[in-house]
């Protein structure tokens, strides 16, 4: 089976109509998907936006015909209850007429603090995760229904607005704890990184579905300016560890940023206009055995990303052998 690729709709760094034309011309240049990214905060200030990605799908709706969203993750597990995550899902997906699947993961501090809850440890936010999905499907099956589990307790609601086919669960993992999971209670799996581990895990726990993994790039005529780019716009992408599940601010990533340099992070990312680089990043996604590659390009030259999409990286990449 042939790779399938799509495009990384980057809420902190685009305002709400521009994801919606961004969602339009990623379709029209032949993306069958794209993830749309579910924040409250940017990771730093300069990114400068995040709207609310509810509304996002809704112009994405009106303004595509055949592209599939996935939200790139949402977290049901604090910032948001998981029934009201429930309703909006349902919702999406009848408005997108079956093209939308639910992106879920345990989310960051940066965006679940907000509300002065505690921040869980790792294997909470697993069961909490978990828990979440489970009442979600409960709602998503219809009827008046009623849920009391151990974190969240639900009674007597009823969604009565539903899509004809059941929601597609999109579990993000990068460690093998939340692969496991995600092969136990998803329909697919996402991860940022080509991971061969985070893949067996999700198939030996499971999962059968697609696998999804984040390319991320700064295309830039200009190699230099490409790495300031990234080093401007999206050094957290150099935050090592837990940090970036663990800061609380975009000033504390903004920190991290004062010990990266553009040389180092151009060494994970690749940037510029030569397509090898991305090329390289790609087949080690799919020897690692994902199905599906989703492109991030960092920064504001979008045009100049579809362009080269089109006329450098599609015709070398539709080439590639399929996952193994």
């Amino acid at each position: 089976m042939a790779p399938e690729f799509g495009f990384h709709l980057s809420s902190e760094e685009h305002d709400p109509n521009a994801l919606v034309a961004l969602a339009a011309r990623a379709e029209e240049v032949g993306f069958g998907y794209a993830f749309v990214s579910d924040h409250f905060h940017p990771w730093v200030d300069a990114q400068g936006q995040s709207p609310f990605v509810w509304s996002v799908i809704g112009g994405i709706a009106q303004a595509t015909e055949r592209l599939r969203i996935g939200t790139g993750v949402t977290a049901p597990i604090i910032r948001i209850h998981p029934a009201i995550v429930a309703q909006a899902a349902a919702t999406s997906a009848v408005m997108m007429d079956g093209r939308f699947f639910l992106g879920v993961g345990t989310g960051e501090n940066l965006n679940e603090h907000i509300l002065g809850d505690k921040w869980p440890t790792p294997d909470e936010r697993l069961e909490l995760l978990e828990e979440s999905v489970e009442l979600m499907r409960c709602l998503w099956d219809g009827g008046l229904q009623t849920y009391r589990g151990d974190h969240y307790v639900v009674e007597q609601a009823r969604l009565y607005t539903l899509p004809e086919e059941p929601i597609e669960i999109c579990v993000a993992a990068s460690a093998p704890k939340a692969a496991k999971l995600a092969g136990k209670i998803g329909d697919s799996l996402v991860s940022t990184a080509p991971d061969e581990e985070v893949v067996r895990n999700y198939r030996e726990a499971g999962g059968g579905g697609p696998t999804y993994v984040k390319v991320t790039l700064v295309w830039d005529e200009d190699a230099e300016q490409a790495k300031r780019t990234l080093y401007e716009v999206f050094p957290n992408t150099g935050a090592p560890g837990e940090l970036t599940t663990e800061l609380a601010l975009p000033r504390h990533f903004e920190q991290v940023a004062e010990v990266l340099t553009p040389d180092g992070l151009a060494e994970k990312v690749p940037c510029g206009p030569d397509p090898e680089p991305v090329i390289e990043q790609c087949r080690q996604a799919l020897e690692a055995g994902f199905t599906h590659l989703y492109f991030h390009q960092v920064g504001p030259d979008q045009d100049g990303f579809f362009r080269f999409w089109e006329q450098e990286l599609r015709p070398r990449l539709e080439r590639l052998p399929a996952a193994a």
